[in-house]
């Protein structure tokens, strides 16, 4: 099994399912489509992510994309301090929809879902924003923002998959695996 991505979230993931996989990073135009849906997006990045992993053809590959989607948008990795203070005043004291989509490739073809959780931002001021920017965290993350970090201070609540927001669903993951004859609950013979 091989993960079409880099990001140690989706790592840690799939090391907390017992899964032993190799890295194989992919370089992916995300650049979104004239008239494309956040979810249509999520679902066409995950797959090509999946698919452009360079593997044997009997071996299966995960590729799996992430927006943060507010007012029909979806907003990427801020590109600068502006650009992040922006995205976050656009969340503070509201609830906005994470799409993460999930794609497997291999012998079996490409099979794909995806993953839909509300989060809801309490209020945040201009400081709290400036020293979150400072941080460095928000640098790489769509939506300007890691849940799993500092960021998961701005959370008040959410409905929907935790591991999605993070970048990986499990449910729907491991929904994709079975339907391929992975079953991550199986018994395991070294336990």
């Amino acid at each position: 099994m091989h993960l079409a991505s880099t990001s140690p979230r989706r790592r840690e993931i799939l090391v907390s399912l017992g899964l032993e996989f190799t890295v194989v990073p992919v370089d992916v135009d995300e650049t979104p489509r004239d008239g494309e849906t956040p979810a249509e997006m999520v679902l066409r990045l995950a797959v090509a992510k999946a698919e452009a992993a360079r593997v044997p053809q009997d071996d299966v590959v995960i590729g799996s994309d992430t927006a943060v989607v507010v007012d029909g948008r979806a907003l990427g990795k801020p590109m600068d301090r502006d650009d992040c203070l922006a995205m976050l005043e656009s969340l503070a004291g509201r609830a906005h929809t994470v799409l993460t989509g999930v794609a497997l490739s291999g012998p079996h073809g490409a099979l794909s879902a995806m993953s839909e959780t509300e989060v809801r931002f309490r209020d945040i001021d201009r400081d709290e924003m400036l020293a979150y920017w400072q941080s460095g965290e928000p640098r790489d993350k769509a939506g300007a923002y890691a849940i799993q970090g500092l960021g998961g201070a701005f959370v008040e609540r959410i409905a929907g998959s935790y591991s999605g927001v993070v970048g990986l669903p499990v449910f729907e993951t491991a929904g994709l695996l079975e339907a391929v004859g992975i079953d991550i609950l199986a018994p395991h013979d070294d336990l």
